[in-house]
């Protein structure tokens, strides 16, 4: 049992000797996107607290573990913390905090598919990085984009109506672009 230990412990030092940099630096943008995340979604009486270590390990455990259930662990926490701070501490919605909120979110999702599929001693073209953080940004761009004119619609209504032909119209774009995709997926 002891030379089980042993032998775990020195193939973890020859692992972390081979770390390469791109793998690490997409791990570390995992971390920053959930932290950022994490702290805007939480009302600053939460993270000001004691809660700011707990908020900083659920960042990391994606960065760590990206193929486990951690991306989604950390992205149900942030969404708690949006609603705590919502509801829970009435703090009223801006537009700027909800895009940012859901920009780090998706940011952490998408880094979390890259770095999931990317060994970690992998050499990799900085190019497929790019491209991958280009079509990310196109994403988040239409998605804003998107968001925005609807919150318009929404607010057009006036009287509360708007918000229910808001969500009406949005579960019909999502639906849309589901069978769009699942027709896309069977084409192939």
């Amino acid at each position: 049992m002891i030379d089980s230990v042993a032998g775990r412990i020195r193939a973890l030092g020859t692992a972390a000797g081979r770390i390469a940099l791109t793998p690490l630096l997409v791990r570390s943008g995992i971390f920053l996107s959930s932290l950022v995340g994490l702290l805007l979604a939480y009302p600053a009486e939460v993270v000001a607290g004691q809660a700011l270590g707990a908020l900083v390990l659920v960042a990391a455990l994606p960065a760590v573990a990206p193929r486990r259930f951690w991306p989604t662990f950390a992205a149900l926490v942030t969404v708690g913390g949006w609603l705590l701070a919502t509801d829970g501490y009435g703090r009223p919605i801006a537009l700027w905090r909800l895009m940012a909120v859901a920009v780090a979110l998706y940011l952490t999702h998408t880094l979390c598919a890259l770095v999931a599929v990317l060994p970690y001693d992998a050499v990799v073209d900085p190019d497929l990085v790019v491209r991958w953080l280009t079509r990310a940004a196109g994403v988040l761009l239409a998605t804003s984009v998107l968001g925005v004119l609807l919150l318009e619609l929404a607010r057009a209504g006036g009287d509360g109506t708007g918000r229910q032909a808001v969500t009406i119209v949005g579960l019909s774009i999502a639906l849309g672009l589901t069978g769009l995709l699942a027709w896309l997926l069977r084409r192939r």
